[in-house]
């Protein structure tokens, strides 16, 4: 199946734009806070150099958003969908992060809706990686309705591998529960 997974998506709290190289300087500005990696697996990911690495990724991975506040028109974050299976139909969102006035707010939930509500018309599962210190992730991961099934080491764009925990949701569990 051929589907887009960098289209523009947009709900009442956020819109999700294709990440561009010039797009850098921006999301930057946010990822520069060490705060927001310290339980993330590369928690030097707040310096320019390391956050280069994880940026060149996303724009590769042809699948990554800048995501914007809709109502302030700032930028929130960035996440994106990787990995598509094609054989097992599913696809991983992850790879996001917020400024922290975006935390605790409810946006990660809207955000990830939006490209739920967008991806479950093409797959019938997502999964999540999430590393395994990364407490406030697992917490809202499971929040959302995410099952943790596994274990496991993942090489994320540029760095080693790191110890991650795998989150699924079917798309079936999703229509149900909407």
């Amino acid at each position: 199946m051929t589907f887009d997974i960098q289209p523009i998506l947009e709900n009442e709290r956020a819109i999700l734009y294709p990440l561009r190289e010039d797009d850098f300087d921006d999301v930057y500005a946010v990822a520069s806070d060490p705060k927001i990696w310290e339980q993330h697996p590369n928690k030097e990911r707040w310096k320019e150099d390391v956050f280069r690495t994880f940026f060149d990724g996303a724009i590769q991975s042809k699948g990554a958003f800048k995501i914007v506040d809709k109502a302030t028109g700032r930028v929130a974050g960035s996440t994106r969908f990787y990995d598509y299976n094609e054989a097992e139909n599913s696809i991983c969102i992850g790879y996001t992060f917020y400024a922290r006035a975006y935390w605790g707010e409810g946006f990660n939930h809207s955000v990830k809706r939006i490209m739920m509500d967008y991806i479950f018309q093409f797959v019938s599962k997502v999964y999540f990686h999430i590393g395994v210190n990364n407490i406030r992730s697992q917490i809202s991961i499971g929040r959302l309705g995410a099952e943790k099934i596994a274990e496991m080491e993942v090489a994320y764009f540029g760095e080693t591998s790191k110890q991650n925990f795998l989150y699924q949701i079917s798309k079936e569990w999703y229509l149900a529960a909407r």
